[in-house]
């Protein structure tokens, strides 16, 4: 299950709640005010691995073959 960013209307908090997909837009209760004016926030993502950010993308494989022009590895 994915966990998504909300935010009160009420009290401005904002939380996580780990939520099946189907749930996701549906009314979830401020855990700070208990009230149900929320709204669902987009969420991004960072990724950093061997000094390197791969934020948003799919990791690739490389077998090194490539010279270094598959922007795949750090090759």
């Amino acid at each position: 299950m994915p966990i998504y960013e909300y935010t009160c209307r009420d009290c401005g908090t904002r939380f996580d709640a780990l939520r099946s997909m189907k749930e996701a837009d549906k009314p979830i209760e401020c855990k700070q005010c208990h009230g149900h004016e929320t709204n669902r926030k987009l969420s991004t993502f960072f990724a950093h691995s061997n000094g390197k950010a791969i934020a948003g993308t799919e990791a690739k494989s490389c077998s090194g073959s490539c010279g270094g022009s598959c922007n795949g590895c750090s090759h």
